[in-house]
Formats: C-alpha cells, structure tokens, sequence
C-alpha cells in the first residue's frame, strides 16, 4: 500500500473514531440528562407516608418498600433508585428508623432525605408520682417499643419525664435511662441540699420527695410541703400521709375509696400515722421538682395542711389553726354534697 493511501485510511479511522465519540458524548449527554430529569421529577406518592427501614436493609430492598408504598413507579423506579443511591452514596449512610416521605417527592429527594434526614422521634411520657409497676405498665402500652420488662424497677429508682424513641426501642432500654436520669438528677441535687435536714441519705431524700409527690399536684406548693415534712420528722411528729397508707394497702394503686379508721390505726411498715420517721421505701416515682423540694424545703414552720377546696392546701404551723382550716373544708365539703344532691 502506498503511503498516500494508508494516510488516508489512517485519517478515515481518526475521523470515525472522533465521529464516534461525539456521537457518544451527545448520547451519553442526552442520557445523563433524561436520568436527572427522572430522578427530579415528581414522584407518585399521593400523601405524606412513613418507610420504615430495618436493621440490615439494603438498597434493593428500601427500593422494594417504597414501590410498595407507592413512592417510586415500579416499572423503572427501583433501578433510578438504585442509581441516585450509587450517585449520592447512600449505602454507608443509612439508618435504620422511620422516615417520613412526602407526597410528590422525587427520587432524587427522597435519597437525599434518608441519607441526610433525622428518623421520626415517638415519645412516651411518664408522669410523676407513678409507681414503678405503673411505669412498667405506660411502657407496655407505648406502640412502636419492643421486648418484655423481665423485673419491675425498685420502688422510687426512675424518673418520670418525657423520654423519645425509635421504632423498635427496647422497653428495657427505656427503663434503664429513666433509672440513669434519676440518679443524675439526684446526684446533682444532693450537692446542693440545705443544711440541717432530719435525713442522712440520698435514698432517704427519695423516699420524703415520693410523700411529697403524692401530697400534691400543683408545683408551686412542693417546698411547702416538703418543709411540713421535714418540720415534724425534725420535731419527733409522725408524718401522718394517707397516700402511705395506701401504698401500704395497694402497692401504690387507687385505693377507690376513703381510707377507713382502722386502716388508719392498723400497724403496717407504711402507716405513717402509726410509726415514726419514714416508711422503709418510696412510694412512687417522684420528679426533679419533689426531690430538690425535699433537699431545700420552703422557709417555713408549718406543720401541718389540708385541702383548701381550690384544688391546693391550707397550711398552718399550730394544731389550733390546723383544725379551723379542717372545719372550713368539711364545711365545703358539705355544701359540696348538698350541691350534688338538689335535683
């Protein structure tokens, strides 16, 4: 072959060759875009819904999960899915959890969202004052948690608050950061106590804040309360507390009914009408705000309160005026019933 013609054939196959690549360039080009255009548009999903994402989930199978709840077409979603989570490196990144996806969001979204997005939080809220085997039973009740409670916490060991969750969350799990929160808190509390109390311990301090909870609802009386308390324990006094006596008689639940006077008079290691000091445990959970009334009680010399028929108490620092407000609330009480009674 002569020179002229394998140059020219050299030159045919550059030129086919440069034909070539930019013929794939423009294909490769349109197809990038087609995928981008795909993967941003809208997708099917018709309202919010939540995907949940189990422990050991691939790609395949969430892209699985959403075709099943109709956030990807399922002819050509699960391979554009597949292809955004190659892209943004989706695989490292994932968590497992609940998700929620909004409706019309787009492949490219919806990626976005599961690798950078935070998990839908539950909460479970234990209010103060519950026993441990209450706690126990809100946790049981909670939806979305996981596995059987083997042994009820000891008595005044957790801390009542509002706790978040993942899906699958052990109940367990749960109760073992109540009990880390309690003694934090009381640990923390403990440092700052008053001087001068009539108790040595930290478990003692528990065992005052579970009356003190029980005795009230309302927060701003917890240090009056509390210093009631503390004042008789200081003077020798019984605590006299109903809710000690029913503990005694329930294990902590609603007794249904007035207490009777020989429960009153009974002998029992909770009847504070009857023994002196505390009872020998708590009588509930009690929150942060019953124990750090406790550890620093109102500055007060009352020693003793009844209901005030406001849904509070009246306090008073001598028997004499004790039993006037006692007088006042029976008198309520009273006016009370034959309200309920006219037709």
């Amino acid at each position: 072959m002569r020179n002229g013609q394998a140059g020219g054939v050299a030159t045919l196959l550059l030129r086919l060759i440069i034909i070539g690549l930019f013929l794939a360039v423009i294909v490769g080009g349109a197809l990038t875009f087609e995928i981008n255009r795909r993967l941003k548009a809208d997708g099917p999903l018709a309202e919010d819904s939540i995907l949940w994402i189990e422990k050991g989930d691939t790609v395949s199978k969430i892209s699985d999960k959403l075709v099943d709840m109709g956030a990807l077409p399922p002819e050509q979603g699960p391979l554009l899915f597949r292809i955004a989570s190659r892209l943004d490196e989706l695989a490292p990144d994932l968590r497992a959890g609940e998700f929620e996806i909004d409706s019309g969001a787009s492949i490219r979204e919806i990626v976005t969202h599961l690798k950078t997005g935070d998990p839908i939080l539950r909460f479970v809220t234990v209010p103060e004052g519950r026993t441990s085997a209450q706690v126990v039973r809100i946790l049981n009740e909670t939806p979305m948690l996981t596995g059987e409670v083997a042994e009820v916490p000891a008595e005044g060991t957790l801390l009542p608050e509002t706790y978040s969750y993942h899906r699958e969350d052990s109940r367990a799990h749960i109760l073992d950061r109540m009990a880390q929160a309690h003694d934090v808190v009381l640990a923390e509390l403990w440092e700052t106590r008053a001087e001068g109390l009539p108790f040595n311990t930290p478990e003692e301090a528990v065992i005052l804040a579970s009356i003190v909870e029980k005795e009230t609802g309302i927060a701003e009386e917890r240090p009056l309360v509390a210093a009631v308390f503390v004042n008789r324990l200081k003077r020798g006094m019984r605590l006299q507390s109903d809710p000690t006596i029913i503990y005694g008689l329930t294990g902590g639940e609603p007794l249904g009914r007035g207490i009777r006077q020989t429960e009153l008079a009974k002998e029992t290691p909770y009847n504070t009408y009857v023994i002196r000091g505390l009872p020998p445990t708590p009588i509930a959970n009690p929150g942060r705000d019953a124990l750090a009334a406790v550890l620093n009680p109102a500055d007060s010399d009352a020693l003793y309160f009844v209901a005030d028929g406001s849904g509070g108490h009246a306090f008073a620092s001598s028997l004499a005026e004790h039993n006037r407000n006692v007088q006042r609330w029976r008198r309520i009480e009273r006016e009370r019933r034959q309200e309920g009674n006219t037709p």
